[in-house]
């Protein structure tokens, strides 16, 4: 059984809202963007991965001063050096010219959860694992409910254990990084959203917020017929004006010429499902070295965008991409609630 936490009861009533708006990291997620869904009465989400603590402190200070409606904040929980500095030096070599430092960090999670238990946003929650359980008790009792990211029956079991008060279930079909607790490529790890749901409720009763490719009203009633709680969208919102996107990344989504999406390590060493471009099928042997690989590619991609080469963007985007509307947000989710 998880320890009984008094913001469970808030969280609940926050998922009655049924649409949440995924934190999508890298700058898809603005301010603006929460603040729209909040406005229009759905749950926004910063997304802190890749930001300073300070940076993402200035972001909730922008939120709590456009908006007095609740809204979340997920953080990366950190992994371990990869190992193997061989085969990355190896890999690496095949990129070329132009590369950052590929070194490990922690994303800054001891100065961000600092940050959050001094200013508790409604919700915090976390991906790529789950954080140790003084750390969700500690946000619990600064009065922020704890969500985790899970992909699998097991690791809803472990959220559980650690105390979380509710789940992101993330299906295969789900955009951006797959938010699996372990980077390997054992089975397992291409579970449907559907059936996600369905095996997730037989090992736990706690809440769930299904994401992996739901564009539409009828997606979200299928989730919620399912056993969910509320229905998580992003690629949705990546043609919003409020998205941070870069401009030919939204164009990119509607270009004929990107006609699938796949999962690749290629960009960061984590798997990720974007639209299929040169460079993922260039380097379809990238190592899980993430997020060594993540930050030896950045300037690559940021000197992609700035000469108009899509085929060497991280052009993350779910399954349902084609279905991206050039909508405002509020718009959106009045589609999404049908």
């Amino acid at each position: 059984m998880t320890p009984f936490s008094p913001a469970r009861d808030a969280l609940a009533d926050l998922l009655r809202r049924r649409i949440v708006v995924a934190p999508m990291a890298g700058g898809p997620t603005t301010t603006e963007l929460v603040v729209a869904a909040a406005r229009a009465g759905a749950l926004g989400w910063l997304a802190a991965g890749y930001k300073t603590p300070e940076a993402m402190a200035a972001e909730i200070a922008a939120v709590r001063a456009a908006t007095a409606e609740p809204f979340g904040v997920n953080v990366f929980v950190p992994g371990a050096p990869y190992p193997d500095r061989r085969t990355l030096a190896g890999y690496l070599d095949s990129l070329g010219p132009g590369l950052g430092d590929a070194s490990w960090d922690d994303d800054g999670f001891d100065g961000k959860v600092a940050a959050l238990l001094t200013d508790p946003p409604a919700v915090t929650s976390f991906t790529f694992g789950c954080p140790p359980p003084g750390v969700i008790r500690a946000l619990q009792d600064a009065g922020s409910a704890v969500v985790i990211t899970v992909t699998s029956p097991a690791e809803a079991v472990l959220a559980e254990q650690g105390g979380a008060d509710g789940l992101c279930v993330q299906g295969y079909e789900a955009g951006a990084h797959r938010g699996t607790f372990v980077n390997d490529d054992a089975p397992g790890r291409d579970r449907g959203l559907l059936a996600l749901i369905g095996e997730v409720s037989a090992v736990t009763t706690l809440p769930q917020i299904a994401a992996g490719g739901i564009m539409g009203s009828r997606q979200v009633q299928a989730v919620l017929a399912a056993g969910a709680a509320a229905a998580q969208c992003g690629t949705a919102f990546l043609r919003s004006p409020e998205s941070g996107a870069h401009p030919l990344y939204k164009a990119a989504l509607a270009d004929p010429r990107y006609t699938a999406t796949t999962v690749t390590r290629a960009f960061s060493g984590r798997p990720a499902r974007g639209l299929v471009n040169e460079f993922i099928v260039e380097h379809a042997d990238a190592p899980p070295a993430y997020p060594e690989l993540n930050n030896a590619t950045r300037p690559l991609r940021a000197a992609a965008a700035a000469r108009g080469d899509t085929e060497r963007m991280s052009l993350w985007a779910g399954q349902g991409y084609r279905l991206a509307a050039e909508l405002p947000a509020a718009e959106i989710i009045e589609r999404l609630r049908g």
